[in-house]
């Protein structure tokens, strides 16, 4: 008969080789799963091809005003630094109509230049599924244009509020919310309309956070950021400010140290960006963000679950690890919006629960997002999870833990 000490390991022992078990499915998967990391060598030799087909030098690539000069806006351009049949080739075109899309040379090194499924043609490059919309769709799902009170403003919320500064972006994404801001033209909003929505915040003492976004709030002159950060800091109820932008993903290079010695002048400044796919967390990527969070600046994730993109519990954990180990905490897995010419990238409600399900208890806290779907008519962010409550009793509740198991727990509160 053994010790305690003995008996304890051996119990313990047997439930590590359980544990080990209920991952073993995910590190036999991860294997295959592109990661920016595991794909350097190939974003590397794009890189060259991309810069010689433009003239570019390893300067320009730096700098996000030559990635935005020259971004790949029509099917024959685009063609020569990636394969397009001829097929796919009238289709961007014919898209392109209806749907404006364009993308920066960083964004487009990161495709596999063969394959038509790659995760980052299907968010950058026109589907002709854009033209066909088997869903009930609508151009403006979130109803914005009823909840904006004043210019730029949308308002869903007691406390807090969007500013919409710009509807251009380094790449369009073809799941875009706003795709009928986009236009056929860059445009900031004017400074008359930002100053009537920081007068509209000043007026309403109750906001005390505030979003700046568009299109992609990065977009905008760092002398305008520092301006409209500035105003803010001078509206003693206004707490934080946070920044919508897509740029750490589609075109690090924005994120230069002058951006960051503005975010760091003007705090508490929250950042919160979009990565998809485990592909686009890059070396760049990477480094941009390591530059906010030593600037101060912590950074969140707003993963879309995008259908054939990252509708699987596998490349959605591994997103996840990927962006923690940049300093990148995921924040939220939103359910796509019902936006005109979206239909074919909209997963099933089932299928984000079934992610969360696949990610509580497999992984840490840290790695899990909040899934939200965002209620039709205006009416702001719903969270929904997996049930882990069977029944309730005066004195108990019966829970189902995240390996399934069903538990009575006590629930007597003796100090009521």
């Amino acid at each position: 008969m053994g010790t305690y000490e003995e008996k304890s390991r051996k119990i313990a022992s047997e439930r590590a080789k359980e544990l080990k078990s209920r991952i073993k499915d995910y590190l036999d998967a991860s294997k295959d799963i592109e990661t920016g990391e595991k794909l350097e060598d190939q974003y590397l030799d794009n890189k060259k091809r991309i810069l010689d087909y433009l003239n570019g030098t390893e300067e320009d690539w730096k700098n996000w005003r030559w990635q935005m000069d020259n971004r790949f806006e029509d099917s024959k351009t685009l063609s020569n630094v990636i394969e397009l049949s001829e097929k796919e080739m009238n289709e961007i075109d014919e898209v392109s109509e209806n749907f404006r899309w364009a993308v920066v040379p960083y964004y487009a090194s990161l495709m596999d230049p063969k394959d038509p499924n790659c995760p980052i043609r299907k968010q950058s490059i026109p589907s002709a599924m854009e033209l066909k919309d088997p869903m009930e769709v609508d151009d403006d799902p979130m109803a914005e244009e009823f909840t904006s009170p004043a210019p730029c403003i949308t308002r869903r919320y007691p406390d807090r509020l969007i500013i919409n500064v710009t509807n251009q972006c380094a790449m369009y994404c073809r799941h875009c919310q706003r795709r009928r801001n986009i236009g056929g033209v860059d445009k900031p909003r004017p400074r008359e309309e930002l100053e009537e929505a920081i007068k509209y915040i000043r007026e309403n003492p109750e906001i005390r956070d505030v979003l700046i976004t568009g299109g992609d709030a990065f977009m905008l002159e760092d002398e305008t950021i520092e301006w409209i950060l500035g105003l803010l800091d001078e509206i003693e109820h206004v707490e934080i400010k946070r920044f919508g932008t897509r740029t750490l993903v589609t075109m690090p290079q924005r994120i230069t140290d002058n951006l960051c010695s503005i975010l760091k002048r003007h705090g508490p400044v929250y950042v919160n960006t979009q990565f998809n796919h485990p592909k686009e967390v890059s070396r760049e990527a990477v480094e941009a963000a390591k530059k906010l969070t030593y600037a101060g600046v912590p950074l969140g994730n707003q993963s879309v679950l995008l259908n054939t993109i990252n509708n699987d519990p596998h490349i959605i954990k591994k997103l996840n690890h990927e962006l923690l180990k940049a300093c990148i905490k995921p924040y939220y897995l939103f359910q796509a919006k019902t936006v005109t010419g979206t239909s074919h990238l909209i997963a099933g409600i089932e299928e984000g629960i079934e992610i969360v399900e696949h990610l509580r208890g497999y992984t840490s806290g840290l790695a899990i997002p909040e899934y939200i779907v965002n209620a039709p008519g205006g009416y702001g962010k719903t969270p929904l999870h997996p049930q882990y409550i069977v029944s309730a009793g005066k004195d108990y509740i019966t829970i189902r833990t995240w390996e399934g198991r069903i538990i009575k727990y006590d629930n007597k509160v003796y100090n009521k």
